[in-house]
């Protein structure tokens, strides 16, 4: 009995139709959405739209989600303050990619500059050996007298490479200190101390391998604060930080060597679990979380009462998923329908 087969062309033809649905579906998505939320139609918004709704950004995707759920529109400053803080975290990221390119190229210039010293140091003491030589041989006339001076002028010339050389590498070890000083910067949030969003992936890459090899747990999990915007509009910036590092502290509490907690960027908070099953992962954040809710905060400013803080969560099995990050976005699905589910809990993906 004779199948059907397609054909190679009639497989392309599938596949470009498919992919032209696509794009029209985002585009018809980005449309949507600047119009019904009488936004202009920028390069700035058209970016921001992109990003959201092609999958580049799903965190502003959550947000704007969560918003439009609430029944709010998504008003231009609204859409700017957000955008802004994201702007600032790329920012970041590229300041860390320049300072690993001036890494390499300072490694590199040190492998050079350690050559070239090792061979000038090489070469001048061979050099003023001849000189020596040249110099006890008797009647060697003129032509021997010009090659030993001209032989002395090369090596005064050679020691002055390798003290320019010896300066040029005690720069270069300067400006490695500072390099290693501002890595560790950009690798620190400086309002909680906490590591970063770029420190957590580095993180979560050796634990990955290390228990892949080793068969053990791995779990992962993002927080959120509960109500942080009423918590800033309600008693000012100041107020949210401090919220924010009381948060970090609680969090930093639970840590050790094999948890880890990181601050993701605004008021999220990811951390990774080693040696644990989601479930106990979710105890240990649930407990966090309780301790936090049975607290009551007063603004220090104005002495009026901030009230409960509460944070909710989503935990995943960083092995149940394809990959590392595929785990973090179900663990940020996890915590956006525990926002939708009421908050002030913790879910599994």
């Amino acid at each position: 009995m004779l199948g059907l087969r397609t054909k190679p062309s009639d497989a392309k033809s599938t596949k470009s139709d498919v992919m032209k649905q696509a794009r029209r579906q985002v585009l018809d998505a980005i449309c949507d959405f600047l119009l019904d939320n009488d936004l202009a139609i920028t390069p700035d918004n058209l970016l921001a739209a992109h990003g959201a709704f092609a999958g580049g950004n799903p965190g502003l995707a959550r947000q704007i989600a969560a918003r439009q759920q609430s029944g709010a529109r998504v008003e231009q400053e609204w859409l700017d303050e957000v955008t802004a803080n994201q702007a600032t975290e790329r920012k970041d990221v590229a300041i860390e990619r320049l300072i690993g390119k001036l890494e390499q190229n300072l490694d590199a210039f040190t492998k050079s500059s350690k050559a070239a010293h090792r061979a000038t140091t090489d070469y001048s003491t061979k050099l003023e050996a001849h000189v020596v030589e040249l110099e006890q041989v008797e009647d060697t006339g003129q032509i021997i007298t010009g090659l030993a001076d001209l032989a002395k002028a090369m090596a005064e010339r050679t020691r002055q490479v390798e003290a320019e050389m010896r300066k040029s590498e005690e720069e270069a070890k300067s400006l490695r200190r500072h390099l290693d000083r501002a890595k560790r910067d950009a690798e620190v949030d400086h309002l909680t101390g906490l590591p970063n969003r770029r420190a957590f992936e580095a993180l979560l890459d050796k634990h990955y391998r290390e228990a892949q090899a080793e068969v053990d747990s791995l779990s992962v999990a993002f927080c959120d604060i509960d109500h942080f915007k009423k918590v800033n509009d309600t008693h000012g910036h100041d107020a949210g930080d401090r919220v924010i590092k009381l948060i970090a502290d609680s969090l930093a509490r639970i840590s050790n060597d094999n948890c880890h907690v990181a601050r993701h960027g605004g008021e999220e908070f990811v951390m990774l679990f080693r040696g644990l099953t989601p479930q106990e992962a979710k105890q240990r954040l649930d407990e966090a979380r309780e301790e936090m809710a049975a607290r009551k905060l007063i603004n220090r400013r104005t002495d009026e009462p901030i009230g409960q803080i509460t944070f909710s969560g989503g935990v995943a099995n960083v092995f149940g998923f394809a990959d590392p990050r595929a785990a973090l976005k179900a663990a940020d699905e996890a915590l956006y329908k525990a926002k939708q589910g009421g908050r002030n809990q913790i879910l599994l993906a």
